[in-house]
């Protein structure tokens, strides 16, 4: 066989492997790689008459406070806030960001602003979850909403009283990561699941020709860098990463009863079982006969009430899955016998009850 050939084919075989492949990079993350989120309260300023009312007082307080530091005092009882607005800043600090990097924030109106369109972000410091300032936020905001009308009709588009500030924020101090002097990478599964982590680690033990990598439990995975990374920590990470595993996910079915969605894996099965639904449609119908004398006679006008009951049950079909059957004979089984989404859930329930559904079924 000529070699083109043999590699068409060979490629042919790992096809279906590859195609189901997903990087390691995109199932796990690194025990002490993450970011942490950022909190911080401040005010808006420059709002054309949508900013809080007289109601809000800590508005008013926080304005008069930011006033105070900058040299001026003013009277509270004259302090019109309509175009300021108090708002909660919230921001994630990356991993390994740098002193002087720039952050994405979020704004979003604590009072009883309307809207936060043309408004500026005055200078707001954010706060870690150990009480330590992290970054200062300040900026026009971007909101990408509209929000009009008056007293009898209003227009309103997305939503007013959030919006961001790209690279809104300065990072002022860094969190501390001496990542190059680790001897040892914990991965942690993003969905736990023993297969996975088996395949994972022999992926990594066959790249590197080495049993460097073992797995801890059904999340847990640690992994040993050769002594010819040492001081290469960074490389020898990316090189883990891009290596393909095919993923093993538990059999389920999601349904979700207020919109009629169904999504089912691909491990579903069932033993044998008969499925058999039929609608029954009752139709009540109103309406009314009028019952009037003669002329020159005795007696009343009558309103004289008619009730018709039209009861029409489907004729359900009786549908036989067999034992062992794939979520494709599942679905061309039930879509036989015309079941809608909203049945479909009530179907599943059923066998779900009857024990011969071998999947989770979670209802949302």
């Amino acid at each position: 066989m000529p070699k083109r050939i043999f590699l068409l084919v060979l490629s042919l075989f790992l096809l279906p492997l590859t195609a189901n492949a997903v990087r390691i990079k995109d199932l796990t993350d690194i025990e002490g790689v993450r970011s942490n989120q950022l909190v911080g309260y401040g005010l808006v300023v420059g709002l054309n008459g949508t900013g809080d009312s007289k109601n809000t007082s800590f508005t008013i307080q926080s304005l008069l406070n930011m006033m105070e530091r900058m040299g001026l005092t003013v009277d509270p009882t004259k302090v019109d806030v309509n175009n300021v607005a108090a708002v909660m800043v919230t921001a994630e600090l990356p991993a390994f960001v740098r002193v002087g990097s720039r952050i994405d924030v979020s704004v979003a109106s604590v009072g009883d602003a309307t809207n936060l369109a043309g408004g500026t972000l005055m200078m707001v410091p954010l706060k870690a979850a150990d009480g330590q300032y992290y970054a200062v936020a300040q900026g026009p905001l971007v909101v990408g909403s509209l929000a009009f009308g008056g007293k009898a009709a209003k227009v309103q588009k997305n939503h007013p009283t959030s919006g961001r500030i790209p690279d809104g924020a300065i990072v002022e101090r860094e969190v501390y990561n001496d990542f190059e002097s680790l001897s040892q990478l914990n991965y942690r599964l993003k969905e736990a699941d023993f297969t996975t982590l088996t395949r994972m680690t022999k992926v990594i033990n066959e790249y590197f020709g080495a049993e460097i990598a073992h797995a801890i439990d059904s999340v847990a995975m640690q992994v040993t860098p050769p002594k010819s990374y040492q001081g290469k920590l960074a490389d020898f990470v990316a090189e883990i990463e891009v290596l393909d595993v095919v993923p093993d996910i538990p059999a389920r079915i999601v349904v979700n009863e207020k919109t009629g969605t169904i999504v089912m894996g691909d491990n579903v099965r069932i033993s044998t079982v008969a499925v058999s639904h039929g609608n029954l449609n009752l139709v009540i119908g109103e309406s009314a006969d009028v019952s009037q004398p003669n002329p020159l006679a005795q007696g009343q006008t009558v309103v004289v009430p008619q009730t018709t009951v039209d009861v029409n049950e489907e004729k359900g079909n009786l549908v036989v899955m067999s034992m062992g059957v794939s979520i494709g004979d599942v679905a061309s089984a039930l879509n036989a016998i015309g079941a809608s989404p909203r049945d479909l859930i009530a179907i599943f329930q059923a066998i779900k009850a009857s024990g011969a559904l071998h999947a989770d079924l979670v209802v949302l």
